[in-house]
């Protein structure tokens, strides 16, 4: 079975994206040689991108303008969206999953190849989290502290215990965690 494991670059006070849609400042805090050559490390171990339906399609818009390797990345791999709304998945190598996104992100995991990674996608996360599907998370800790916007962890997700495989400090400041899903 494949592992599912989340990405996602937050502030000191949890937030992953600011008070409006797409605020994504602290990702230039943390930015740099460094965070590059782990994204495009990590896109070694990807067989399937997952988003909800507003972070595939806020994805979408900006890696399809984008040049380099990170946007070769993104563009040319599998990718899968969880979606009651879509009707048709317009983004290169993109995907549908209709219906419950628990059952369908089992039914994903369940498929052969490299692990299923989610970039983004806090309510989709707080959905998998609540059902124990989310096996590792990986975690850019940006050094700013916003007092505002969406948290990447949200109360819905229940308690889940986490222990750190791994920490990656960056010139920038910032520090990558990868914590792994334990059973208590």
């Amino acid at each position: 079975m494949r592992k599912l494991v989340a990405w996602n670059v937050m502030t000191l006070d949890g937030v992953f994206e600011g008070a409006e849609p797409w605020q994504l400042d602290m990702h230039g805090t943390v930015w740099g040689d460094e965070l590059a050559a782990f994204s495009l490390e990590q896109g070694r171990e990807i067989g399937t991108l997952l988003f909800g339906r507003r972070t595939y399609e806020g994805m979408r818009d900006y890696w399809t303008q984008e040049q380099g390797p990170i946007a070769d990345m993104m563009n040319g791999i599998e990718k899968a969206v969880a979606t009651r709304t879509l009707s048709n998945a317009d983004w290169n190598n993109s995907r549908l999953l209709k219906g419950d996104a628990a059952n369908t992100v089992r039914a994903l995991k369940e498929e052969p190849g490299k692990d299923v990674f989610v970039f983004g996608s806090a309510d989709l996360l707080s959905t998998l989290m609540a059902e124990g599907l989310v096996d590792e998370y990986r975690i850019c800790l940006a050094p700013v502290v916003w007092g505002e916007g969406t948290p990447l962890f949200k109360p819905e997700a229940g308690r889940t215990h986490f222990s750190l495989r791994e920490s990656r400090s960056l010139a920038s400041g910032g520090v990558i965690l990868i914590y792994e899903r334990t059973l208590v």
